[in-house]
């Protein structure tokens, strides 16, 4: 068995992965990195690449179909063909992938295919594509092993029927009836408008008493609205029970609110009951990697490192919130820590986003965790309807909120919803990480018409000081 001693391996090459290996390579390390699946891991291959390659063709799709007569444009015979959209999407993937491959080989990232397993704490042994094996003996292991789809008690994915979001993404044909079990799920929010848009009825049921249950209600509210005019049937504190399968039909049981058990048939139900760490292959045990006993996610340290010094974790298999941008800070910062810088995960601004119509994106604070952290805050809220931009892209739905410190106007947190929340953020996200008050975001010049106005006009409306709202009295 041929026998390899980088200085650092890294096994997994999704978002966090990846990034880590070419940030420890930066740094002067030798570096190697194992992928038993896909170079770029589930965010490149089925996460949120494809899956917002998708959202984006279906609101567009339904655009045409639904707001363009109010522009005065007409067109007819909209047809949706799904095969090419999902070569469209696969070409999309596949030059985001050959990009990565490039960087980690123009890095001098030797890159393996293989399932990557411990025999201890300091060797690794790697099965290849092939069967042959190799031996890895790191100074520095880096696990980037991402998590895998869980379903509740008593039921089991299938893949064909009863579909996780890989299989999900992955659908060339549209369902007719299209079912989603949702615990709190933010991907399951996505699919819902996704696959309303592309023309299924979609059936929601979510065992949480609220969708998105993390997100603060007075967003929800509006999204809740939208998925109404969307034709989306919503079940909230809904307990699943079984399901049956019969031909090409899936039927699901479920305790509703009111206590009775309804059913719902569908071609596809889609199961997102959130994650659990995928590690079961690798044999943390044979390295004495430590597992949180309450959650099955592996315990780390600000910088990254698990109860084994040598050994870092990062990404979904440490736990939520599962995004790859969360990953990605955190590969960097083990990177950093293994060649000796003073790095450690110490945030105070890590955006949560979804990718919904519309779109909800938060950072910082929201006004109930502040109080509880006893601050006196002060809050505005200015809408989507008064901004120029929104009103032209059709997309007047929604609204910008910033909570703030009222002793130094310092912004705590800032909450949105509505369109290109996403993008708006990541303003935000500068503003809280560098320790920016309300008058830093109010004063800088906005180019207009644009949507960041609104974060200026909320910054603006603390202090008493917007000018397309009429400002409330402060007390």
């Amino acid at each position: 068995m041929k026998t390899i001693k980088p200085d650092v391996l890294v096994i997994g090459a999704g978002p966090g992965g990846y990034p880590a290996a070419i940030r420890t390579a930066q740094l002067g390390k030798k570096v190697v990195i194992v992928e038993k699946e896909f170079i770029g891991g589930e965010c490149l291959n089925w996460g949120c690449i494809p899956s917002k390659a998708l959202i984006q063709a279906a609101n567009f799709y339904y655009k045409i179909k639904h707001d363009a007569d109010a522009l005065g444009i007409t067109i007819q015979n909209v047809a949706l063909d799904v095969k090419r959209l999902h070569k469209w999407k696969r070409d999309l993937q596949s030059k985001l992938i050959t990009g990565v491959k490039q960087l980690l080989k123009g890095n001098k990232v030797e890159i393996i295919l293989g399932t990557a397993t411990f025999l201890n704490r300091t060797q690794v042994r790697v099965t290849q594509p092939d069967k042959n094996q190799l031996l890895i003996e790191p100074k520095n292991i880096i696990l980037a092993v991402g998590a895998t789809y869980r379903a509740p008690p008593g039921f089991k994915f299938d893949h064909k029927l009863l579909l996780d979001f890989k299989d999900t993404i992955h659908l060339e044909e549209i369902p007719q009836a299209f079912s989603i079990l949702s615990n709190g799920d933010i991907t399951a929010v996505e699919m819902a408008i996704l696959f309303a848009k592309l023309g299924s009825s979609v059936t929601f049921i979510e065992a949480q008493k609220e969708i998105l249950p993390e997100i603060d209600p007075t967003l929800v509210r509006i999204l809740k609205r939208r998925l109404k005019s969307l034709g989306i049937q919503l079940h909230t504190s809904a307990q699943p029970l079984d399901y049956k399968i019969k031909k090409n039909e899936i039927t699901l049981a479920f305790k509703a609110k009111n206590g009775k058990t309804q059913t719902i048939t569908s071609d596809k139900l889609l199961i997102a009951w959130g994650k659990k760490g995928n590690y079961e292959e690798i044999g943390l045990n044979k390295a004495g990697i430590k597992v949180n006993p309450e959650n099955g996610f592996i315990i780390v340290n600000n910088k990254q490192q698990t109860n084994v010094p040598f050994i870092y974790a990062i990404g979904d298999c440490v736990g939520p919130p599962f995004f790859a941008h969360k990953a990605t800070k955190q590969g960097i910062i083990a990177a950093e820590v293994i060649a000796g810088l003073a790095a450690e995960y110490d945030y105070r601004a890590m955006p949560y986003v979804i990718f919904s119509d519309p779109e909800i994106a938060v950072v910082g604070l929201s006004e109930k965790n502040a109080k509880e952290q006893g601050y006196d805050i002060t809050t505005s809220r200015v809408s989507f309807a008064i901004n120029g931009k929104s009103l032209a892209l059709q997309n007047e739905l929604g609204f910008v909120k910033i909570i703030a410190d009222k002793k130094t106007g310092a912004i705590l947190g800032t909450e949105i919803v509505g369109s290109a929340a996403t993008e708006l953020i990541s303003e935000a996200s500068l503003a809280i990480e560098m320790g920016a008050v309300v008058e830093d975001v109010g004063f800088t010049a906005h180019p207009h018409p644009t949507l960041p106005e609104l974060l200026m006009e909320a910054a603006q409306a603390i202090d008493g000081k917007a000018i397309h709202i009429i400002n409330p009295k402060k007390k």
